[in-house]
């Protein structure tokens, strides 16, 4: 059974990650695009820029914010075609949704991913 995993873009890339997918708005820092061995950026799917400000990687408003970031997914057009997508990636391969949040617990990709596993 393949696997869906969170892990920091500046980490190694491995055969392990299988469809690498960047779910960040903005491209990250020190980060070159050739070298990142991103499959897709899918910056549709990101928090909208004010949750993302708001919540500024703040662990005390992390459960507010995943409930926030959890309504902007049940209402966002590319939702269902990002979850279909990842279906279908899992079936072949693992699926690595990749951040830049050096919070590796509390960050976006994590609610992301807890959604996409209902």
């Amino acid at each position: 059974m393949n696997k869906l995993c969170c892990k920091r873009i500046y980490k190694t890339s491995e055969e392990t990650d299988g469809f690498r997918i960047l779910v960040d708005r903005l491209w990250p820092r020190g980060v070159k695009k050739e070298k990142a061995e991103v499959d897709l950026w899918a910056k549709e799917i990101a928090p909208s820029n004010e949750l993302r400000k708001w919540f500024s990687h703040d662990p005390e408003k992390y459960d507010e914010f995943k409930e926030l970031y959890i309504k902007e997914l049940k209402s966002n057009p590319h939702s269902q075609q990002f979850k279909d997508l990842c279906t279908q990636k899992l079936k072949d391969l693992n699926v690595t949704l990749l951040y830049a949040a050096k919070n590796e617990k509390f960050n976006h990709a994590v609610v992301l991913k807890e959604w996409l596993d209902e």
